[in-house]
């Protein structure tokens, strides 16, 4: 594998779609930038990944100020700059509007809100220096089209406001040659859900079956790609956010 000069940050990389996405961008010999909340996790993923010498670990609540910081000051000390930033931590809790907590709604806050803005802060102004770069963020479908069957209110308010955002940036960024995508799944198998899980969530998309996690990383693979392609938010989602079925 011939390594290449880029560099990506990946929030939540230890499991799911973030180590999925860490595997490829490696495969593609970019340099990786691998977030988590602990290091005993990101050190687990590191050791399902092969331990690659050009995957920094740098752990923190994203939700933190100071972790976002930390996260750019250790990849430009690392590998000079960063290229790429993928906003995929995030939590899902779906369940009547008139039953959220307040814990709840701090955590759903302080993960899916708090974690874009500050990465997302930290890259505009590092790519802007750079005059390049690709903010990109993992959302989700349903925040495009509501689904009667799936109360969550409370998530779509935050991932649909990143989905509007990441059109509003994107006009803002490109001066810069900075774009902003985002990718939003539908339901995907993960260890958010057990086996037995899978026959009903099987139902929840018109293709009749859950997404891959490769599926979800080939559209972001596609948006690093596609240079003159800016202000999208691409579903992966089997149809669920093509309207009613």
């Amino acid at each position: 594998m011939e390594r290449n000069s880029r560099t990506v940050i990946v929030t939540g990389a230890s499991s799911g779609i973030g180590l999925a996405l860490a595997e490829a961008y490696l495969q593609r010999g970019f340099n990786v930038v691998g977030n988590a909340r602990t290091h005993e996790r990101l050190m687990h993923a590191a050791a399902k990944l092969g331990n690659p010498e050009n995957f920094l670990l740098v752990e923190g609540d994203i939700a933190e100020k100071a972790t976002a910081k930390k996260l750019f000051e250790r990849a430009v000390a690392a590998f000079g700059k960063v290229d790429i930033l993928v906003n995929n931590a995030g939590i899902f809790n779906a369940k009547p509007f008139t039953e959220y907590t307040e814990t709840e709604l701090d955590s759903l806050v302080n993960t899916n809100l708090k974690g874009f803005f500050h990465a997302s802060q930290q890259a505009a102004a590092h790519m802007a220096q750079h005059k390049q770069g690709h903010i990109v963020s993992i959302t989700a479908s349903i925040a495009l089209q509501p689904n009667a069957s799936v109360p969550a209110a409370l998530p779509i308010l935050i991932k649909g406001g990143i989905n509007h955002a990441t059109k509003a940036l994107a006009l803002e960024l490109a001066p810069h040659n900075i774009k902003v995508t985002a990718v939003a799944p539908g339901i995907i198998d993960t260890p958010l859900y057990t086996s037995d899980m899978h026959g009903f969530l099987n139902t929840m998309q018109p293709v009749g079956r859950i997404g891959t996690t490769r599926e979800v990383v080939d559209a972001v693979l596609y948006l690093t790609d596609a240079e003159f392609t800016t202000g999208v938010v691409l579903p992966v989602d089997g149809g669920m956010s093509s309207g009613k079925w």
